[in-house]
């Protein structure tokens, strides 16, 4: 049948995967670093991604396609954990890594929860409500040895100043800000200078926001 449904301009998509979290039927998978539809049938083609795309590569077109089926769509929602956000059960134990065999082994997942992009994380995510949220450069989980100490009781988000393209983050951070109703944020950064654009950001998004949130600010050496 002739319908609407989404196309995608593969020189256009980073594979950012924004898309995915605004596609309630998990329509969309990252494939080879390029967003692409699953199946026809999981696609409504009411268009509710294309907003969330910053580089304008989704649109809608009609083409014959195979009529859309929701029980389909929605049992593939259910069984895509690549698009779900969830809390996670930390394991504070972990293995040594000279303790791992050479094929490789399974690591305790200490995140508290998933996704922990900025970008990727919906504004709405339920683990965010009346949290205490930690906005981390990605480079001070690697050079805080402490981080898993300062996440206990946490929720973690990290972003980079310098290598992403920050420009819908701080309003991206004020509707987290909004709708989560933090009980307060902590910007973990290094002390090189493109650092302070997190610090930045997050001052902005807070202001931006109307809401009195406290406001701590860690500097790691480097």
């Amino acid at each position: 049948m002739l319908r609407n449904i989404i196309e995608i301009d593969t020189d256009k998509c980073t594979g950012c995967g924004l898309c995915l979290t605004n596609c309630a039927e998990s329509a969309l998978a990252i494939v080879d670093g390029k967003a692409k539809l699953v199946k026809d049938i999981y696609c409504d083609g009411l268009g509710a991604c294309l907003g969330a795309c910053p580089e304008g590569a989704l649109t809608i077109v009609q083409r014959e396609a195979e009529p859309f089926d929701e029980a389909a769509a929605m049992a593939q929602g259910a069984h895509c954990p690549g698009t779900q956000v969830h809390s996670t059960a930390p394991q504070p134990t972990l293995r040594p890594l000279h303790s791992l065999s050479p094929q490789g082994s399974a690591l305790a997942n200490a995140l508290p929860q998933w996704p922990v992009q900025l970008r990727l994380v919906p504004a709405e995510a339920p683990f965010l409500r009346h949290s205490h949220i930690v906005l981390a450069a990605d480079c001070a989980g690697f050079a805080y040895p402490a981080l898993q100490e300062l996440l206990q009781g946490k929720r973690l988000l990290i972003a980079c100043p310098k290598l992403d393209d920050t420009s819908s983050y701080e309003e991206k951070l004020c509707d987290i800000v909004r709708a989560a109703q933090p009980t307060a944020l902590t910007v973990l950064r290094m002390s090189v200078p493109c650092c302070g654009g997190l610090e930045r950001m997050a001052r902005a998004a807070l202001h931006n926001s109307g809401c009195a949130v406290p406001l701590t600010v860690l500097t790691v050496n480097n």
